[in-house]
């Protein structure tokens, strides 16, 4: 048996990187899945094939966790077609394609949509399932933080600054959300070799003799975490944040 079996976990960003490991190694714990990405139609059929290849259940959907609309349809979609909501993985991010830049010529449209996606959408998307979850008395929500939050980035103040708002948000939800049974945490991933992260950087020229664990961090370093914060294994962990990046940054 899974440690997922008979969950439901709803994935954002799930077209590529780092939201479809997340979403096949779900369904591997015996989750059913709900797939959801903004724009990237082949992406998410390429998810659903992973899914599929692994024993999984999938729904996948078109929406913009920016938009509050998007997001309670979404919520009462997975309810209506899987009858429940166990697991939140807040993915979903602005961070393909973008560039370093001085915080001087970062763009107020820049700015707006990395607190937009990387903020607010975690915070839609939590409203939007949270009436399921508090009906059934238990849930798990994960949200996507950085190691940047630790270490600062040159040329990335509003990605920094959005992450540091994820970190902010997980631990006053778990406040909240905790005397209903659900739990929040959120895993801060280091530099990962993501289709997102080629568009900012060679991996193959990344620095890791900062990296204690002396090697680039995969997506597959990250999906151990998630299920155990997704699983009954954590039930008594709330509101933490925690560091999955080789040991580079420590707290």
């Amino acid at each position: 048996m899974g440690r997922l079996d008979g969950r439901v976990a709803v994935v954002t960003g799930a077209g590529k990187g780092l939201g479809r490991a997340f979403c096949k190694r779900l369904a591997e714990d015996g989750a059913r899945i709900v797939a959801v990405t903004r724009a990237d139609v082949e992406g998410l059929e390429k998810t659903a094939l992973d899914v599929k290849e692994v024993g999984g259940e999938i729904m996948v959907a078109m929406a913009d966790v920016t938009s509050e609309e998007d997001t309670l349809s979404v919520a009462r979609q997975a309810v209506d077609r899987f009858g429940r909501i166990d697991v939140l993985v807040n993915n979903a991010a602005y961070y393909y394609g973008v560039t370093r830049q001085s915080f001087t010529e970062i763009t107020l449209d820049q700015w707006n949509r990395m607190m937009d996606t990387n903020v607010k959408g975690p915070w839609l998307c939590t409203r939007a399932v949270f009436p399921y979850m508090k009906e059934q008395g238990r849930g798990k929500i994960v949200n996507l933080a950085s190691e940047v939050f630790f270490t600062g980035s040159h040329g990335f103040a509003h990605y920094v600054a959005s992450k540091g708002g994820v970190i902010g948000l997980t631990r006053a939800l778990a406040i909240e959300l905790g005397p209903y049974g659900i739990c929040v945490n959120a895993v801060a991933p280091g530099f990962t070799d993501t289709e997102a992260s080629r568009t900012i950087a060679d991996p193959m020229k990344y620095d890791t003799s900062r990296t204690p664990l002396r090697r680039l961090q995969q997506p597959e370093d990250l999906l151990g975490i998630v299920s155990f914060l997704s699983s009954d294994e954590s039930d008594f962990i709330t509101g933490q944040t925690i560091l999955v990046d080789g040991g580079r940054a420590m707290h």
